[in-house]
């Protein structure tokens, strides 16, 4: 997790974004002003330090290895170098421990080698970093092919540039089984309605035809999400091969407040005789199934038979050892390849199935 921001320029640090920051990055703010060179820190709840037009480097921690406190709020001093300091985003397996962070520690390590070395000794890691000399005035930045650029601002992850507006309707609500894998990192804008009406079918799963004008004003959940998010959910629904996704309006609950939003629409489906709803809501146990299913089929968006029609024995069967399961006994899954991962001792999970890290927050976990 954690996100660093690199603003160059004079122009006003959009507020939402350094709020977005702390949400998901809750646990310190370090600040290297780039107009005096003079290095602060903070709690991320000041994240309003930034509503400047002042150029900056400001770091978002989000704890995963070491104690939570300023002695591990970016930026860290390099060695004995008074005027070097270190910011990193990632994470370095074998470095740190439960009080020191692996960021502090990889700080006291470059400090003593030479200068010249840094650069191979940083980008041998899979993390996005920054060394700033207060002295001279000068910073670099490392592995800038993994940052993210956006109004001549650089970010090392795009999590907290939530710009789509995206309404989903069906496993992707709140407290339904994809939206733990997809949705918990993105703002929740709140609840609404298609303005117009369309056809939503329920079998087994949801999904949206765009019939306009036929069925129901379908009820929504609202989010803003990244461009990464947004690339995620494409991939997905299948758009554009299996779904569509297209922008229409959605009347929000605030009165008169209606907004343009992104929803997956069915291009195969057609109405037919079928039923047609206005909402969709499993209950809480044939949800806490679907999350079984998900690790035994590795499929977030498949489910091995039709809930809306009648279980044979054999179903009903599995059903009772199902409803038996232990669900606080099990382990979470991996959001790539959903096999079970295992934990670090720290605050990191690793996957045996495709060897990915994730803290967290970024695993799925078997919810009811």
């Amino acid at each position: 997790m954690c996100v660093i921001i690199v603003k160059q320029n004079k122009n006003k640090f959009p507020i939402d974004v350094a709020k977005t920051s702390s949400k998901i990055n809750p646990h310190g703010l370090g600040v290297i002003w780039l107009d005096t060179y003079e290095v602060s820190h903070y709690t991320s709840k000041e994240y309003k330090v930034l509503d400047t037009d002042r150029p900056f480097i400001a770091h978002f921690r989000y704890a995963t290895i070491g104690a939570v406190g300023l002695d591990n709020t970016h930026p860290f001093r390099c060695g004995n170098n008074k005027a070097e300091w270190l910011m990193m985003n990632g994470t370095i397996h074998g470095l740190g421990n439960e009080k020191k962070c692996d960021s502090r520690v990889l700080a006291e390590q470059i400090g003593s080698k030479p200068r010249q070395t840094w650069k191979e000794v940083l980008e041998k890691h899979d993390s996005r970093f920054v060394t700033v000399n207060t002295r001279n005035r000068t910073f670099q930045m490392y592995n800038k092919d993994m940052w993210y650029k956006k109004d001549g601002i650089w970010y090392s992850k795009d999590n907290v540039l939530q710009d789509n507006l995206v309404a989903v309707y069906g496993t992707l609500k709140r407290n339904e089984s994809n939206y733990y894998a997809y949705l918990t990192d993105s703002k929740f804008v709140g609840k609404g309605k298609t303005k117009d009406k369309y056809p939503l079918i329920i079998k087994g799963l949801p999904y949206l035809i765009d019939d306009i004008g036929v069925g129901h004003n379908v009820e929504v959940d609202i989010f803003k999400v990244t461009d990464s998010t947004l690339a995620r959910l494409d991939t997905l629904e299948g758009h554009p091969n299996w779904y569509q996704r297209k922008l229409v309006p959605i009347k929000t609950d605030k009165q008169g407040v209606e907004l343009m939003c992104w929803v997956y629409f069915n291009i195969d489906e057609v109405v037919g005789g079928r039923q047609m709803h206005k909402t969709f809501k499993r209950d809480p146990i044939k949800n806490m199934q679907s999350n079984y299913w998900h690790s035994h089929y590795r499929k977030p968006y498949e489910l091995p038979y039709d809930y809306s029609i009648p279980l044979t024995k054999e179903e009903e069967q599995e059903e009772e050892e199902i409803q038996e399961y232990n669900i606080d006994e099990e382990t979470p899954m991996c959001v790539e390849c959903y096999n079970d991962l295992k934990f670090d001792g720290f605050a990191n999970y690793h996957c045996g199935g495709c060897g990915s890290w994730f803290t967290e927050t970024e695993v799925v976990r078997f919810r009811p």
